[in-house]
């Protein structure tokens, strides 16, 4: 997996590449709780390129979203460009209420 993270005016745009699976999903959590801790309240999170994820990977996601909602003011985290497949798995976890989905980076930057 690999994480790439760009500054935007308003959030965190952090690019996603490969599977997040048990053996990367700690350092994708660690990664997403630092930008937090950091003062990052507001995080959009390109899928495009992710094939996969794991119950970690969800539980890594799940942690961001609840830091985020308890920053004052609250934040965010938004995803953007997820494959139907990896969509369908957040559905079935029933993640899917928890976020928001975007079509596109400028939407869910936008969004902000």
């Amino acid at each position: 997996m690999e994480i790439k993270v760009e500054s935007m005016k308003r959030c965190e745009l952090v690019t996603l590449s490969g599977q997040i699976d048990s053996a990367s999903a700690p350092e994708f959590e660690q990664r997403l709780l630092d930008l937090i801790e950091a003062g990052s309240k507001n995080l959009v999170l390109n899928f495009r390129d992710v094939s996969f994820i794991s119950s970690p990977g969800l539980k890594a996601l799940l942690a961001a979203q609840i830091r985020t909602r308890k920053k004052m003011p609250p934040g965010e985290v938004v995803i953007s460009e997820i494959s139907p497949k990896l969509k369908e798995i957040l559905e079935l976890v029933g993640l899917h209420h928890l976020f928001k989905f975007y079509d596109q980076d400028v939407e869910a930057v936008g969004s902000f």
